[in-house]
């Protein structure tokens, strides 16, 4: 028995051994558990319950001109943040509080004595000023924090505004290349930390973690700011004169599709969006807008003329008598009378409509219809902007007579501004059609180097260089002998094309002395670089003619972009046709050396701006052998003989 109760004995204590081992085997891998493969993820618990975070917010990413000058920029506007355990005494801070930002004590105190980590003061304490900072720095109080933060800031104002957009409160992009772009721009936000016990009382002899924000790209785009500049002081110029409903303007290198200059009227401010209708800021009209182009799309009929081989410029001709008649309808030419036998030439010229009615006949609905989509009509250019439309064209089943004639001239049909432009730049720059482009590309914002290039797009070819070049003369033409001698500028080959387009009223009729005026001009005609589209909505106060109001718009627009960006003059082109409603030209005389007392016998047909000290003249502008109207100023500047 003894025997027996022994064995029985060992038996438990080797089971009790056993048990105690595996525990402690079970206890030391769960300890090599924690302190080898947990403990990051543990020690990251405890830092979280510990560490209090002042947010550090990226930087946007700056949008630039394709030249790296600023459009979009940055300023330092921090924000407040307070950590309420640390705040000994709410309602004193709450009252301070009132006199820096605008907001009632009530709602301060309830900022301060909430029950949070950190707690943001929103929107009061966002976005805070220079001296609103500085008032804060010096309350010098525990537990009331600055956090790094900024806002936009636009160095040229409201230019370029519609296309730009505009950022939220929290600097999330809300509209235009900000929303578009908003990933590639925000960058990661960033954090201060400090460790405090449960009381949330700061442990000093634990130090602060500093994680950086990460700035978010910069945006590069096509537009150049200096031509955008004389853009916009155009539509300016053309809004207080006209007092029109809307205005727009495009300027775009015909060679790749990129837009160099865009502009809407009636404008705003992006850093003060909220002042305006969103009826304002949410119509971007160069790519919004749809209405009958009128008389810019006898081009693209022209164009499809002459490739098809259809006429002759110089030998064929067309008689006008005033009116064409089609499908039981009377089309009329603007000039009542008609323009007589003319060369096609000279219908470009006059743009008359029965003679473009002509060659839409020629064409007859098929090929017609076949190049208008060819040229990209009906469908949206891809452009990278929001809210871009598509336009109406006819149905082939709706298709007649009529309809192929009215389309002939620009009637009928709905199409925007920017669809315009690139189907002429198409027809002038050798028949390539390109998807227009806005942006370049990202830039990283430490290094400077591009680390994203958007390539042009080349969709297809749509007429011949030899079709190319008939239009371009044609155009070239117009300017010089036509409707579009407003946009002439001396010393440069500039073609283009007038437009005249009736508006639909609620009732489906026409609207009476209610146009969309415009012109479609390049330069140099020879090589296009520039097209300029001008487009004026219900010009009040004038003839309502788009050879009136916007020719010479486009030719100021045209002429000071090539002078800005030193583009040769060129021989060799068409001189203009003055007629007795034109103001005639004048040739700048050489005044330099020119005695103050001798300026007078130049009073003739100049007026005279005459600036500085001295008896003779040391510099003028513009220079001698210039071309200006009649009556223009002269500036000189007076200095002394050395």
């Amino acid at each position: 028995m003894r025997r027996i109760a022994a064995i029985t004995v060992r038996k438990r204590l080797t089971a009790v051994f056993l048990l105690i081992a595996v525990y402690f085997i079970i206890m030391v891998c769960r300890l090599a558990y924690v302190q080898l493969i947990s403990a990051d993820e543990i020690i990251e618990k405890a830092e979280e319950l510990w560490s209090r975070d002042i947010p550090l917010y990226a930087e946007r990413g700056k949008i630039l001109d394709r030249n790296g000058e600023v459009l979009v920029d940055n300023q330092l506007a921090p924000s407040l943040a307070v950590v309420p355990r640390q705040i000994d005494n709410p309602e004193s801070v709450a009252e301070k509080l009132t006199d820096i930002i605008p907001i009632s004590k009530e709602d301060a105190l309830d900022h301060l004595t909430k029950v949070a980590a950190v707690e943001i003061i929103h929107p009061e304490g966002r976005k805070l000023s220079e001296e609103q900072a500085e008032q804060i720095r010096m309350l010098n109080e525990p537990g009331i924090y600055l956090a790094q933060d900024s806002k936009r800031s636009y160095p040229h104002g409201e230019q370029l505004a519609h296309v730009l957009g505009f950022t939220g409160i929290d600097n999330q992009g809300l509209m235009g290349l900000e929303l578009s772009y908003d990933d590639e721009l925000s960058g990661e936000q960033g954090a201060l930390s400090f460790f405090s016990d449960a009381k949330g009382r700061r442990l000093s002899q634990l130090s602060n973690r500093y994680k950086p924000p990460e700035d978010g790209n910069h945006l590069s785009l096509t537009i150049d700011a200096e031509i955008q500049s004389i853009v916009e002081r155009e539509l300016d110029i053309a809004e207080a004169k006209y007092n029109p409903d809307g205005a727009l303007a495009i300027v775009m290198d015909p060679d790749n599709g990129k837009v160099l200059a865009m502009a809407s009227r009636p404008n705003f401010h992006p850093a003060e969006y909220q002042s305006v209708s969103p009826e304002i800021y949410n119509r971007n009209l160069p790519v919004f807008s749809t209405y009958e182009p009128g008389s810019t799309f006898k081009i693209i009929t022209l164009a499809s003329a002459l490739e098809e081989k259809l006429v002759d410029l110089d030998q064929d001709t067309y008689y006008d008598d005033g009116d064409i008649k089609v499908g039981g309808a009377t089309l009329h030419c603007w000039s009542s009378g008609g323009h007589g036998s003319q060369t096609y030439l000279e219908v470009a010229e006059n743009s008359c409509n029965p003679g473009f009615v002509s060659l839409g006949q020629m064409l007859g609905e098929e090929r017609l219809f076949t190049y208008i989509e060819e040229f990209g009509f009906g469908e949206k250019t891809g452009i990278d902007l929001q809210g871009e439309s598509k336009g109406i064209m006819f149905q082939e089943e709706q298709i007649g007579p009529v309809e192929l004639a009215t389309t002939s001239f620009g009637q009928g049909v709905s199409v925007t501004p920017i669809q315009q432009i690139t189907a002429v730049s198409a027809a002038i720059n050798g028949g390539y059609l390109y998807e227009p482009q806005i942006v370049n590309g990202l830039v990283d914002p430490v290094t400077g180097e591009k680390i994203k290039d958007v390539e042009p797009v080349m969709k297809e070819r749509v007429i011949s260089q030899e079709t190319s070049e008939e239009v371009r003369r044609a155009l070239e033409s117009v300017v010089a002998k036509g409707t579009g001698r407003g946009a002439y500028v001396d010393g440069y080959r500039v073609g283009g094309k007038t437009g005249t387009a009736q508006k639909v009223g609620p009732d489906g009729r026409y609207l009476e002395n209610n146009h969309i005026v415009s012109f479609m001009g390049f330069a140099p005609a020879d090589d296009p670089e520039y097209v300029v589209y001008v487009a004026i909505d219900n010009p009040k106060e004038t003839v309502q003619f788009g050879g009136v109001v916007t020719a010479p718009i486009v030719g100021t627009i045209i002429g000071d972009t090539l002078r800005a960006k030193d583009v040769p003059k060129r021989e060799g082109g068409l001189e203009k046709e003055y007629q007795w409603t034109d103001v005639p030209m004048v040739e700048v005389p050489d005044l330099i050396g020119e005695s103050k007392n001798n300026l007078r016998h130049y009073l003739n047909n100049l007026s005279l701006d005459v600036q500085g000290d001295g008896d003779t003249v040391i510099s003028q502008s513009p220079k001698r052998g210039e071309k200006v109207e009649s009556g223009s100023t002269i500036r000189v500047y007076l200095g002394d003989s050395d």
